[in-house]
């Protein structure tokens, strides 16, 4: 079986030594994405932007490979409070109603960055016979 890795430039793939998205097989596993681009923070204080900004770069991730929302099987969403639990929600029915995938949903006590509300994951699905190769 062939691993396909996606880098993204993402500081912190150097620093901790990780890829953005790793496809093994029919399965393409996102890292957890927070919603920071260039150092960036997206939706301050936002759960409802930071779920959507984060979810957006997570897919973006996906595209490498052909995919995009659909081929989602699974989502994680960690947030740091109870209250935006419903907000986070939103985010998440928005992008992905139209083929659901099975989500986990957990509080955590915080992240690396203390203004992050909201860190997502993806699991993903590929055939194998429309398999792109990673740019």
């Amino acid at each position: 079986m062939t691993i396909e890795r996606v880098r993204t430039g993402n500081p912190w793939e150097e620093k901790i030594g990780i890829a953005r998205a790793v496809a093994a097989g029919d399965r393409i596993l996102v890292a957890g994405t927070m919603p920071v681009v260039d150092g960036v923070l997206q939706g301050e204080g936002d759960p409802y932007e930071q779920t959507r900004a984060a979810f957006t770069h997570a897919l973006a991730a996906l595209k490498p490979f052909g995919l995009g929302a659909e081929a989602v099987l699974r989502t994680r969403v960690y947030l740091t409070h109870l209250r935006d639990v419903d907000a986070a929600g939103r985010a998440h029915r928005e992008l992905f109603a139209a083929q659901p995938p099975v989500s986990t949903l957990v509080v955590v006590s915080g992240f690396a960055d203390p203004r992050v509300l909201v860190e997502v994951e993806l699991e993903a699905f590929r055939e194998l016979s429309e398999r792109p190769e990673p740019t």
